[in-house]
């Protein structure tokens, strides 16, 4: 009976569990996909695809071993005339199985896992286009590297109080050189399945290829300061027109330069929302 009882209150607190985290379509769509944001790129579905399999294969030796163990105490547990169960010393073939299969699970997670962060990293020798991204205490430059009239770099750099745009062409590869004046960060868009760090005196690369026009949030995912939350950034994925129109621009409202602004004096270090701004910005 004891045995029932706990069942029973297990089960209805999972259901409560589960239906209090549905209450609206959001919700439910983030359970759908297992907490992770739907991919927005060409190689985001096979970070997606490595991680709800991660996640089966996790449910499924859960289930393996929580049916065992309450098979044992149920199988096993103390009878009404007090005998004491065979005690069983070892069983060799049981233990090569147990040792085998953690071994084998570990194989294949290591496998998919360097598989799909190949595809992740793999550079184009010749990427359609090129953004120099730098990350600042504590904001962000962008900088679309000769892709100005003559060859010149259209930029935009947030600020204290401004959050900068990052605006990309859809279906288009675009890669990412990360620069650092100060301190390691790390770029990174959610629904683009992908974030990298962002570390001074070396200039880390990573492409994407966004197949869906629209906004979206990024941010820093690295503790770099006193004011880390505030490094966000947005994204906008628009038509290979509006790309354009929003270059055209910038350079008209002088945000152009002759090589991209990678740091130091070209990349000014925010010190704080209540000092005044040290940069302009531009969306």
């Amino acid at each position: 009976m004891p045995v029932r009882r706990v069942a029973a209150g297990v089960l209805v607190g999972a259901l409560l569990l589960l239906l209090s985290a549905c209450g609206d379509a959001a919700d439910s769509d983030q359970i759908a996909r297992l907490a992770m944001p739907e991919p927005m790129t060409e190689t985001g579905p096979a970070t997606y695809d490595l991680w709800r399999y991660a996640w089966l294969a996790a449910m499924v030796t859960g289930v393996i071993v929580w049916g065992l163990i309450f098979w044992v105490v149920f199988r096993f547990r103390r009878r009404s005339d007090d005998e004491i169960p065979v005690q069983t010393r070892y069983n060799l073939p049981l233990e090569i199985f147990y040792t085998i299969a953690p071994i084998m699970m570990v194989i294949v997670f290591f496998y998919w896992t360097v598989k799909v962060q190949d595809e992740a990293i793999a550079l184009e020798p010749e990427p359609d286009l090129v953004v120099d991204v730098v990350g600042q205490q504590w904001s962000w430059t962008f900088n679309y590297t000769e892709q100005g009239d003559g060859g010149r770099t259209p930029y935009t750099s947030g600020t204290a109080s401004q959050i900068p745009t990052l605006w990309l062409p859809v279906d288009q590869t675009v890669q990412f050189n990360l620069n650092s004046p100060d301190v390691i960060h790390n770029f990174g868009v959610p629904s683009f399945l992908m974030k990298m760090d962002v570390i001074p005196g070396r200039v880390n690369k990573f492409q994407v290829t966004p197949t869906v026009e629209g906004d979206y949030a990024g941010k820093c995912f690295e503790l770099c300061g006193t004011y880390h939350s505030r490094m966000l950034f947005n994204v906008k994925v628009v038509s290979q027109a509006d790309y354009d129109a929003y270059l055209l621009d910038l350079a008209d409202q002088g945000w152009i330069a002759d090589e991209p602004l990678l740091g130091g004096s070209d990349a000014i270090t925010q010190a704080g929302l209540d000092d005044e701004d040290t940069e302009g910005s531009t969306e």
